[in-house]
Formats: C-alpha cells, structure tokens, sequence
C-alpha cells in the first residue's frame, strides 16, 4: 500500500508550463500524450495508473458507447469467475497474457482464496503496466512480472521469468481475457493460441474473453467506439460466436460452453441484466484432454 500511494501521489503532479509531468515511476521510452489500452482499461477499473491521454480517451468512449463501462467490468468479473473455477479443478499455476496493470482482483489474489500456492507470471507489453506489476508485487516470490509480445508464444514461453516460476510439466491455465479483440485476423490469433496450446500438457486450461457481436446485435455506439479505438489506439476486432468457438481447437469447453459473458457460470441468476443473453462479448474456458 505504501508504493500504491506513491504512485496516487505522484500520478497528480503536474508541470506548470502545461506539460504533463513523468511521474518517477514511468519508464522515459513512453509517450505520456498517447493512450495505451492498459492505462484506459485501469481508469475504467477505478485504478490511479493513467494519465490525461488516457482518461480523456475513456471517457470520450463511454460517451459513445454508454454501456462500455458495464461491459468492461462484467469481463474483469469473468475473470474472477473463470480464475475461481480453475482453482477450484486443481489449477495451481496461471499464465496471464495481457495482464495489463495490477488491481484489485487481479488473478493472484483471487486464486489464493483457494489455494494460497498459486503460481501466477502477469504478462504484458506495456512498459508502464510492467513498472507498476513489478513495483507493485515485489517481494511476492510466487508472483513474476514479464515484459513481452504475447504473439511470440515461444519467446514468452521460453523466458526466463517463465521458466523460473511455473513449471510446464504440470498443468497451466493460459489466460486471454480482454486480450484477442486486440489482435486482428492478419496476426493469425488462432495461430497464436495454438503456440501455446502445443507446449502445454494435458489437464492445462484456455480461458478467454472476447468482444463481439452478432449481426444485428450491435449496442448503441458500437461502430463509433470501435472507429475511435482504430484512430486513438489500435483497432477493435470484433468476433461471433462461432469464430471465439473455433479459437479452442484442441481443447474441451467446459461448460457452458462459449457464451455470452456474464452468462458464463453467473454467480446468481438473479444479478443478470435483463439483457444479458445480447451481450457484445463471448467468454469461455477449455481443457487440454488426456
């Protein structure tokens, strides 16, 4: 709490020629007046590790988009739901692929509600969410920080800090969650999937989320909000269902299978949206069989 304070503090400071100020925490190879999808994505979560770019950016999205908001915190709550039932089947060791920047219910701490000797490596290739992760979580032995390119599954793989904390002949859970709407179909996501499906042993887990319509289901905004994402940050790349279905090749659904995203494993029926089963977004979770 005493370096989450430090940053809140030193977040607020600013330049007084209009400048904005680089706070002692972000690496000098980042660009403070471009948004970077991790800093937008920890202002809509209600974290401190942004800047003006980025919550200008946020806000002019909810602004097309008003149910933005809602649709990013029910992916985070799919993250807490998938990351307590790996747990919950014996998961001990968890992969997450664009982590971005650590806050509350990050996937370390929901999984030691289960089992405190979870293994977790945060991943992300944000500079700015990898200084936080570390900052954050130094002196966590069970918890490892990597810079890198998630479209490299071999580098990743294959790391230093990977093969230091988790241990690829025992199961892994590979998290994607918010992850692959960021990867178009020119960068073959399947592909990279399946180069980190191939390197894990049976009894390992995929669990992923992904933005998406299908037709005639487009929320208000949508194509504005994915316009602005295109212009500001990277494109949006929106998927069906069938097409998140077919990126868990080799694996098998748990059930319910890929669904809607708060439909899957709800925590009570009775908190869904009324609208709930129109949702721009599908989740799932897969096992590696025997």
């Amino acid at each position: 709490m005493v370096a989450l304070s430090k940053f809140r503090q030193s977040a607020v400071r600013g330049c007084h020629d209009g400048r904005v100020a680089r706070p002692d925490w972000a690496p000098n190879e980042i660009d403070l007046e471009r948004p970077s999808i991790a800093r937008v994505y920890d202002y809509w979560l209600g974290g401190a590790h942004n800047f003006a770019a980025d919550r200008a950016l946020a806000n002019q999205a909810v602004g097309i988009m008003p149910s933005l908001k809602s649709a990013i915190m029910t992916n985070r709550a799919f993250l807490r739901r998938a990351v307590r039932f790996l747990a919950g089947a014996g998961v001990r060791q968890f992969l997450d692929l664009g982590s971005g920047i650590p806050t509350v219910g990050n996937v370390h701490e929901v999984a030691r509600q289960a089992a405190p000797e979870s293994r977790v490596v945060y991943v992300d290739l944000d500079p700015v969410a990898v200084a936080h992760s570390r900052a954050l979580l130094s002196g966590d032995p069970l918890v490892t920080v990597l810079q890198a390119d998630i479209r490299y599954p071999a580098a990743v793989l294959d790391s230093p800090e990977v093969r230091a904390q988790l241990n690829l002949d025992e199961p892994v859970a590979v998290l994607m969650v918010a992850l692959l709407h960021f990867v178009p179909d020119s960068e073959n996501p399947a592909g990279i999937i399946a180069g980190y499906r191939d390197r894990m042993v049976p009894g390992s887990y995929l669990a992923l989320s992904q933005l998406g319509t299908e037709p005639g289901e487009e929320p208000e905004g949508w194509q504005r909000y994915r316009d602005l994402y295109a212009a500001s940050v990277t494109p949006l790349s929106s998927r069906r269902r069938t097409e998140v279905e077919a990126f868990f090749d080799g694996y098998e659904l748990v059930e319910p299978g890929v669904a809607r995203m708060p439909l899957w494993h709800p925590e009570s029926p009775d908190d869904l949206e009324p609208d709930a089963d129109r949702f721009p977004g599908f989740a799932g979770v897969g096992r590696l069989p025997s």
